[in-house]
Formats: structure tokens, C-alpha cells, sequence
């Protein structure tokens, strides 16, 4: 299971296209019926695309932009989001039990293992990414021995990932800088 997050921008520029068109269209009719001038001039409109052909330059220039803004959002919308759940090992105890979907949110994730991180001893902040394939923890620390903490960090973060069981375990990559602050 990895549930991917929507692609609701191209949806949501689409339909403030056809929604801004729509109420442009409702105005001038309504000010046409009720006798107004209406704020679009239909005449102006059909004066400018009257004299047109096909082969046109505005015309085949407008008809481009049409089809490429359309396989833009096009593509925008079929192109697979970032996992927003990263899923789980079916059976991490190995008690043959049946398959069960299982999954922990990329967010939970992250928060989970920066507490994790900064657990650790002469850390002073932490910061964490999570990536399908790749976790990068950069912590800082008030003292000189770096290498020292490093290591404490990352033995704490694959230790709590042996702990979650993800499907695919990531690849544990910490950096660690010295907090210039506290000097």
C-alpha cells in the first residue's frame, strides 16, 4: 500500500479557468437581457475572430497554447504524487499470518525519528528528511567529537526503523555539524 497525495493544482487551475469563464459569460447575458451594455461586447468578440482563417498566425499560435497548457495539466494530473504512506513489512514477526496492508505516514515518520535523533547525547537540533529510499538526519552539537555523535545517531535511527519494520528499509545518512552558537 502506498497511498499517493492528489494532484489537485492542475484540477484547481482548471476549474478557476471555467469557473472565471463562466461567470463572465453569466454577467454579460444577464446585463444583455436586462437591457445594460453588457461588459463584453459580443460585436467587439465577433469582430475580432470574423476575418480569421484557419492558418491564420494568431489563430494557430492561440491553438498551441491551448494544447500545450492542456497536456500540462494533462501530465500534471496522471504523473504519480510523492508517497504520502510509506507501507510496512507484511509479516515482520514472521508468524505466517495473512497479508494485511499497513502502512506509516511519511509526517509521522519523520516526527518519530527526529525525536529519535535527538535523543541522542550533545545533540542540540535536529533536522530530518525522509525519502523512499534514503533517510538524511542532520543534527547539530554543541561539542567537538562529531564522528562520536554520528555514529550514536544512526545506530539509534536504524534501531528504531528495526523497531517500525518498513517494507523497504531506507538508507540511514546522518550529518553532523557543530553548533557555532554555544562557542
Amino acid at each position: 500500500m502506498i497511498r499517493r497525495s492528489r494532484r489537485s493544482l492542475p484540477a484547481t487551475l482548471a476549474a478557476l479557468v471555467l469557473l472565471a469563464a463562466a461567470v463572465l459569460v453569466s454577467i454579460a447575458s444577464i446585463q444583455h437581457l436586462s437591457g445594460h451594455p453588457p461588459i463584453v461586447s459580443t460585436t467587439t468578440l465577433a469582430e475580432a475572430v470574423l476575418g480569421r482563417t484557419w492558418d491564420d498566425p494568431v489563430v494557430v499560435t492561440t491553438g498551441v497554447l491551448a494544447v500545450l497548457l492542456g497536456l500540462i495539466l494533462l501530465v500534471a494530473g496522471l504523473l504519480p504524487g510523492k508517497p504520502t504512506v510509506l507501507p510496512l513489512a507484511d509479516d515482520p514477526a514472521g508468524t505466517g499470518a495473512e497479508h494485511t496492508d499497513a502502512g506509516v505516514s511519511r509526517r509521522t515518520l519523520g516526527k518519530d525519528l527526529t525525536t529519535t535523533a535527538a535523543a541522542a547525547d550533545g545533540v542540540s537540533s535536529t533536522t530530518l528528511t525522509v525519502g523512499r529510499r534514503r533517510i538524511t538526519a542532520t543534527v547539530r552539537t554543541p561539542g567537538a567529537d562529531t564522528r562520536e555523535v554520528g555514529e550514536q545517531v544512526r545506530a539509534l535511527l536504524t534501531d528504531r526503523l528495526a523497531d517500525i519494520v518498513p517494507a523497504r528499509t531506507p538508507t540511514v545518512r546522518v550529518k553532523v555539524t557543530t553548533d557555532r552558537r554555544s562557542r
